[in-house]
């Protein structure tokens, strides 16, 4: 990537999230981290140390310093409304971790103000840059699946008590928004909707199985028909040990691929081409790491380097990003359908979303 502009950036929220954002713009060579703001002082303080960068005292502070380009947003799932409509008010481009927020109103404010005030706001989904989710989207581009038949998302990891009792957020509806499915399983929902195209309906069922104290659910099964006639589902849990690596599986008529975290570990199709073997034996780029099974902090920063390039790219450019905030919207639709759903004991069509 060859960029002209030297792009400044602030970080809201100082939580580990913010030390991955910190490191990914770290290294990229025209980015530079300008300063932070929590409203924790101690843990901004503490994270402008580290990253050596300027700790603001509020809010408005940060937004308006005039040398920053980009705000990268960190806070709660359920907090992202403010410092986004904030910094998109004073100009600046955002990137917001997921989910986009935690309803669609939340969600549809943010995108209105990104649009009148023309400025750029992407959403955290690291998992579409690796290489692998490139090659299988490319694949589904082309076809070579033929007609599909099903696609499904496991996500089966493991969380402490100590990890929801980390926060007084974790865990709660309000700040949260949802539990396995809204905070560790929305990344390959967000997968599996690129892969498979829109999802036309969804049946679903929940249960607090292990964590019993959050007011979310802790383990979440669901069935989708999409838009173009394919069945799937979606399996989700922070309650299991050891936990295992996430896992996409998208199979068609003349075709199948299974993703596990970034690597590509099936790779068969009716018709061959002399790519596939080099395909299958290729590995993402940066650390590979356990993905979060069963500690949040053990991810790697490429993903996120990715998609900070991305939006860099697109502000240069004037092009949209790759997932900008309508694309960011689609799986919170997913999400809160499969919650309606679990929560009716009905099916729900996403059309109601």
């Amino acid at each position: 990537m060859t960029l002209k502009k030297q792009f400044r950036f602030g970080i809201i929220g100082a939580g580990t999230i913010s030390d991955i954002h910190a490191m990914a713009i770290k290294f990229i060579e025209n980015a530079k981290l300008v300063g932070v703001y929590s409203i924790n002082k101690y843990k901004s303080d503490a994270f402008a140390l580290r990253n050596n960068c300027t700790a603001y005292n509020t809010l408005d502070e940060l937004v308006n310093v005039p040398e920053i380009d980009i705000v990268c947003i960190c806070t709660p799932s359920g907090i992202h409304l403010d410092p986004a409509i904030k910094s998109i008010e004073a100009g600046k481009h955002c990137l917001i971790e997921k989910p986009l927020e935690i309803t669609l109103e939340k969600c549809d404010k943010i995108i209105e103000a990104a649009y009148k005030a023309g400025v750029k706001i992407a959403v955290v989904f690291p998992s579409r840059f690796y290489e692998a989710s490139k090659q299988l989207k490319q694949a589904l581009d082309e076809k070579r699946f033929g007609n599909l038949v099903l696609g499904d998302a496991y996500v089966k990891w493991n969380r402490s008590a100590e990890y929801y009792n980390s926060a007084a957020w974790r865990g709660t509806r309000e700040l949260d928004g949802g539990g396995a499915l809204m905070n560790q399983g929305i990344h390959s929902v967000d997968l599996l909707q690129w892969f498979m195209g829109p999802v036309e309906s969804v049946q679903s069922v929940a249960a607090n199985i292990r964590h019993k104290g959050i007011e979310v659910e802790d383990t979440i099964v669901s069935t989708l028909r999409f838009a173009n006639g394919a069945l799937g589902t979606i399996e989700c849990s922070t309650a299991v040990f050891p936990g295992a690596l996430k896992r996409i599986e998208i199979m068609g008529t003349t075709g199948t691929a299974i993703l596990e975290e970034n690597n590509l570990i099936k790779w068969q199709f009716e018709k061959e081409t002399s790519e596939d073997a080099i395909i299958l034996k290729k590995t993402p780029g940066g650390n590979i790491t356990h993905g979060g099974v069963s500690n949040p902090a053990d991810i790697s920063y490429a993903g996120h380097q990715s998609q900070i390039e991305d939006l860099m790219l697109s502000i240069e450019t004037g092009n949209k990003p790759l997932i900008d905030g309508v694309e960011g919207r689609k799986s919170v639709a997913i999400v809160l359908a499969i919650y309606e759903g679990a929560r009716s004991g009905k099916m729900v069509k996403l059309q109601e979303f």
